[in-house]
């Protein structure tokens, strides 16, 4: 009881910090908008309005770039953090808070591959949590695998060599979804970057059975055995095999 407590403690404490840190940025920010405001204000004959002179205006635009150039070092720190939350926060199995920093985190930097991955696999085993009770868990769970869905392709869209989004979409279609042949070309594609992902060669084996591929299957068991000298490995990918013959007659 005494570690859960200290654990909870320490998940406090840095969402804490966190929230702390994003706060501090945004004060800093509006104060500096409102210091930038008053220089420009100051460039220009008419309260409010631009510079009339060359000079003037260069001024003012060497003032705004500056000004960009700051914000977007804050926000990229800003999002930082959050990602940095949301993992520590799905290491702890939290995947509901992981998801409410992921999308914080999305918003400092929406084209950050890595980070749909992991609002996949967060949204993926958030779904599973609603096991069925009422209808609003039924469509909570439908919601969340939707979101998965979403986010691993739209990893891929900004990143189409990431083997990890493929990955959760083999597991989500053969598994989760039931849709094997959707999950095929992602994981065929996988396979052609990482020959020896033995993980994703089980998941393919599967689909092609799933699709009654039942030669496909075959091959692919034969080339786990040929991979690895796990004997654990060995005897899966045989008992496999069994099945699959068994069921192609």
């Amino acid at each position: 009881m005494k570690r859960f407590r200290d654990f909870l403690l320490g998940v406090l404490v840095f969402a804490g910090i966190g929230f702390l840190i994003y706060n501090l940025l945004q004060y800093d920010q509006k104060r500096t908008n409102r210091e930038l405001a008053r220089k420009i204000s100051e460039l220009s004959p008419r309260r409010g309005g631009p510079p009339d002179s060359i000079e003037g205006l260069m001024q003012a635009i060497e003032l705004y770039e500056a000004q960009i150039e700051r914000n977007v070092m804050e926000g990229a720190q800003t999002g930082a953090y959050w990602k940095i939350l949301a993992i520590r926060y799905a290491d702890n199995g939290m995947h509901q808070d992981a998801l409410n920093a992921l999308e914080r985190a999305i918003y400092f930097n929406a084209e950050d591959s890595v980070l749909f991955y992991l609002t996949g696999v967060s949204a993926g085993i958030t779904a599973k949590s609603h096991v069925g009770f009422s209808q609003s868990a039924v469509n909570g769970r439908e919601h969340y695998f939707a979101l998965s869905e979403k986010a691993y392709l739209r990893s891929l869209e900004l990143d189409d060599s990431y083997a990890r989004p493929m990955y959760g979409l083999g597991i989500l279609y053969v598994f989760e979804l039931e849709r094997p042949q959707e999950a095929i070309p992602y994981l065929e594609n996988l396979l052609l970057l990482a020959p020896s992902d033995i993980d994703a060669m089980f998941v393919l084996a599967r689909a092609y059975f799933m699709t009654e591929q039942y030669t496909r299957a075959v091959n692919i068991y034969d080339r786990i055995i040929s991979s690895t000298k796990n004997r654990r490995i060995i005897d899966e990918a045989l008992n496999n095999i069994d099945i699959v013959e068994r069921q192609s007659l």
